[in-house]
């Protein structure tokens, strides 16, 4: 019984050390990458009711579920976080901090579009506060690029005065 709790001890000690270097790569556990975590398993989801439901899956040539293309998603799904990753460190590499934000943004725009889109699919009524939500997203993400892209030619035109 003893070796039960030593092993038990041992496990949420690594478990706590790997997740407190994967917190720390993203630089917390922002609202921002909450929401993102949220929608990503949203779309996962509705993407698999889609295909194993409703047999209507764009993915695939007969609609239906099929293993090979779940893996795939996965796997952009991971490719998604290395970018947010990437974002943060871009961020404390050049001492600003928007760089994550603006990524995580598109991608949450991005899955947002891809469950409007699986909603579709399934034959529900898109709401258009739903869609407005997503057009509001989509030019906020435009709109912080647009201005961050000025901050940083101001700052280059000042480097070399």
């Amino acid at each position: 019984m003893k070796d039960i709790g030593i092993l038990t001890n041992r496990f949420a000690i690594i478990t706590g050390c790997i997740s407190s270097f994967i917190v720390s790569l993203f630089g917390g556990f922002t609202n921002n990458l909450k929401t993102l975590v949220i929608v990503m398993a949203i779309d996962f989801i509705t993407g698999i009711l889609v295909a194993a439901v409703f047999k209507r899956s764009p993915q695939t040539n007969t609609g239906c579920l099929e293993s090979g293309i779940g893996w795939k998603c996965i796997s952009k799904k991971c490719m998604t976080f290395v970018f947010v990753i990437i974002g943060r460190r871009l961020d404390l590499l050049i001492g600003v901090e928007y760089i994550q934000n603006a990524v995580v943004f598109g991608y949450i725009v991005n899955d947002l579009i891809s469950i409007t889109e699986n909603a579709g699919l399934m034959g529900l009524p898109i709401p258009k506060v739903i869609k407005r939500s997503i057009e509001l997203l989509n030019d906020k993400e435009k709109e912080d690029n647009k201005d961050k892209k000025g901050d940083m030619d101001k700052d280059n035109n000042n480097n070399k005065e």
